[in-house]
């Protein structure tokens, strides 16, 4: 994530983007190709991302939705770019690398309106403020129930199970369990 930065014609968006208060209309508004994430009415650009990012996102979403298919679950995960907008207001609108929502009546073809039962940020050089503090916040305050910092440079994830209030620490080397689902273990040696 970056905030600011440069716009598609190389000026500096940095000013506009403190400036003022933004809303989803805004986020709808971006040239086509631009993407943006907003929490309490700040903008966040997003940066392109990387191919080591791309794989372990195809990865997991695979793993996931393989899972809850051959559980005959009822729970629908999602890819990034997908929006949600987390508090259902104006003002936050996020887009997680990996989303699962439980709750259909959440689900509409503009996005997630409401918490996501299971939110999984993949952390860039760009994004490691916003993925371990920012929205580690929101997510909590907002009611997901569990979140997963999948970290490629530490070759760790950290689990935050919101629902549980516990977290751990693991190494891409160690079984991951889903706080969500009995007995979905991810180990994330498999996806580089």
């Amino acid at each position: 994530m970056l905030e600011g930065g440069k716009s598609r014609n190389g000026g500096n968006v940095e000013k506009q983007l403190e400036d003022r208060v933004y809303t989803v209309k805004d986020i709808e508004a971006l040239p086509e190709g631009e993407r943006a994430e907003l929490i309490d009415g700040k903008m966040y650009m997003m940066a392109t991302p990387t191919l080591t990012h791309q794989d372990m996102l195809g990865w997991l979403y695979f793993k996931i939705r393989m899972y809850i298919t051959g559980k005959g679950g009822l729970c629908r995960v999602i890819l990034s770019p997908f929006g949600v907008f987390i508090k259902d207001d104006e003002h936050n609108y996020v887009e997680p690398d990996v989303t699962v929502i439980c709750n259909m009546d959440k689900l509409d073809e503009k996005g997630c309106h409401g918490a996501p039962d299971w939110a999984i940020e993949i952390v860039s050089p760009s994004s490691r403020t916003m993925d371990y503090i920012t929205k580690c916040a929101l997510y909590e305050q907002a009611g997901v129930r569990e979140y997963w910092i999948v970290d490629p440079k530490e070759r760790s994830v950290l689990v935050y199970n919101f629902e549980h209030g516990t977290s751990g620490r693991y190494t891409f080397s160690e079984q991951v369990k889903a706080g969500i689902y009995e007995d979905l273990f991810l180990n994330m040696d498999e996806a580089v």
